[in-house]
């Protein structure tokens, strides 16, 4: 049994205990068995209550399964936030999976917002804005896939072998076998930790892009490729390609 279930029925007993104290102590209601027979039958009844509400309790903790949850993978960007607000009960990612849906959101508002600099600065037949708009979504899509390949580990996940290894408590599993589990552990939170570093650092390219766009007077095709902002898009966008293949 998981110590969180130990937690829960520890705090069901002692809550009990309370509320029986309170009940059947002179200090304070003071309902006494024996006394007549309606202080009798409520100080009956609320025993009984109570024994059965520990006992269904107990029940409920020691008999429920984790639930083990089966992802299905989002078809469209609107759906990626709550795709992930499913896992966010999982011991010791909740944190991460809160900071990826708020880089979510901020996203959205860069792209929002860059896109309206540009019809501002260019019409939307022009090339530097074609050429703009297509690095914007190219980097959106490489946002995206990086929360998706989260997604598919995501689902795969026990839940019980997290709390497993975030307890480290004392289990007749062997040494070797606990060292494999958090060996696992460790790799896909690592694997968390850069799924969010990357996506950090997208969200930062794109602000000085959009600083550069904001600070530009004119421009042609080919000072396009040159600007700052648009190589280190174009970089990591070429170098996440290249560690896909």
């Amino acid at each position: 049994m998981t110590t969180a279930k130990w937690m829960k029925l520890l705090s069901l007993i002692i809550g009990a205990a309370i509320f029986n104290i309170i009940i059947l102590s002179p200090g304070f209601v003071g309902i006494t068995i024996g006394e007549n027979a309606l202080s009798t039958a409520i100080g009956v009844t609320l025993l009984l209550a109570s024994a059965l509400a520990v006992i269904y309790g107990c029940n409920m903790i020691l008999m429920r399964k984790p639930v083990h949850i089966q992802a299905k993978l989002p078809q469209s960007y609107d759906e990626y936030p709550e795709a992930l607000r499913r896992f966010r009960r999982i011991v010791g990612v909740e944190d991460d999976i809160a900071l990826i849906l708020e880089q979510i959101e901020r996203i959205r508002k860069k792209k929002e917002t860059l896109f309206n600099v540009l019809n501002q600065r260019f019409a939307p037949e022009e090339m530097s804005h074609k050429k703009f708009a297509s690095v914007t979504e190219e980097v959106e899509k490489l946002f995206y896939l990086n929360i998706r390949s989260l997604l598919n580990r995501l689902s795969v996940v026990d839940e019980r072998d997290f709390e497993r290894a975030m307890a480290r408590r004392k289990t007749r599993l062997s040494p070797d076998v606990l060292q494999e589990r958090a060996t696992l552990y460790n790799d896909f939170l690592a694997f968390l930790k850069n799924c969010v570093d990357t996506n950090e650092e997208i969200l930062l390219k794109l602000d000085k892009l959009l600083v550069e766009i904001s600070n530009l007077d004119s421009l042609s095709p080919g000072d396009i490729e040159n600007m700052p902002g648009m190589q280190e898009i174009d970089l990591l966008i070429k170098q996440t390609k290249l560690y896909k293949q």
